[in-house]
């Protein structure tokens, strides 16, 4: 039954997937993820109370999620935070989804792949994945939000803190339920991603200069300053879309050397990097490359620019070969 009837959209094929239970925050109420972290609000907690507990500003918190400073969070309420914390925890295994289209590199880039040299070993990845994020658009509500990413709106209502009503504002930030089975959501209006001009001012992920390095043990760095808009879907999408500023920094994974640099139908920049093991790395969605083949590089290292688009954003990909494999665990 399909309670939005505003939405047109049919909701029972999501409520039969299973979702996994949120993940329980720290002592501060904090839930931390490889590429974002997220605090649980309190029974009573103000923006100010939250962020003064948890060691961040206040005004940055409610800017970025477009609350007023000074609003009353419900308990249980999940608040984004627009920069990480001193102090990560670790994270739960998520996993996640959406169907989107695909960028196919291999008849761009084979031949530069088989010929391309050997790089440097690499450090071992882990194998943990992350839920999508979703800003909300004026007009979407839980429901059509729910049967995008083919999960239950109860489900979305108990990731997020939302109230009875399901109630949610313009430029709210919400956790993408993970867990579902044999997710296949469907591509709709309501799916598309907030451009950077419809999101809140401080969305300082994607505006950062360039990405910073992780911390933790994981083999590749994330490669551009922002975070997952589209998920990997073998067939459908075969990398991940990482939500950032037009114009700001591409970074290589890992040390590698460039395999190939080529375009798309649409003349636009398609970059190679090989790795250690004959791991193969593709940045799509380009600009500005400053890289030439058979150049050697290292990680962390700009090779290249995020291209403009409505939303701009980084098409990656990692491959064994000429096959696709999830790129999350690798980021991890």
């Amino acid at each position: 039954m399909d309670w939005d009837m505003r939405s047109g959209l049919n909701t029972g094929s999501a409520a039969v997937n299973v979702t996994d239970a949120r993940p329980q925050p720290d002592a501060r109420g904090v839930i931390t993820y490889p590429t974002y972290q997220v605090a649980v609000a309190q029974r009573g907690d103000t923006v100010a109370s939250l962020a003064s507990r948890i060691g961040a500003d206040a005004g940055q918190i409610a800017q970025y999620n477009a609350i007023p400073p000074d609003a009353v969070l419900r308990g249980g309420e999940v608040i984004a935070l627009p920069q990480r914390l001193d102090t990560p925890q670790p994270a739960a295994p998520v996993s996640t989804g959406i169907q989107t289209g695909t960028i196919d590199v291999t008849p761009l880039a084979s031949s530069a792949i088989e010929s391309a040299p050997a790089a440097t070993p690499a450090s071992q990845s882990t194998s943990s994945e992350q839920p999508a994020r979703h800003r909300v658009q004026r007009g979407e509500t839980a429901y059509s939000i729910a049967r995008t990413y083919n999960v239950s709106p109860k489900a979305l209502a108990e990731w997020n803190g939302l109230d009875a009503n399901l109630s949610l504002r313009e430029g709210q930030v919400l956790m993408i339920p993970v867990g579902a089975a044999n997710p296949a959501p469907a591509a709709t209006p309501a799916a598309q991603p907030a451009s950077t001009q419809q999101a809140p001012a401080a969305q300082t992920e994607q505006a950062a200069p360039a990405p910073q390095a992780p911390t933790s043990s994981a083999r590749f760095a994330m490669p551009a300053a922002g975070s997952v808009i589209r998920p990997y879907q073998k067939g459908k999408n075969e990398g991940i879309d990482i939500g950032a500023s037009a114009g700001s920094a591409v970074v290589a994974a890992a040390d590698g050397t460039v395999a190939a640099i080529t375009k798309d139908t649409d003349q636009v920049p398609i970059l190679v990097l090989r790795h250690a093991d004959n791991t193969l790395t593709v940045y799509a969605g380009i600009d500005n490359v400053s890289m030439q083949k058979g150049a050697s590089v290292t990680r962390g290292q700009q090779i290249a620019a995020v291209r403009a688009g409505n939303p701009a954003f980084l098409h990656f990909e990692v491959r064994k070969g000429f096959e696709s494999v999830d790129p999350m665990p690798y980021l991890q």
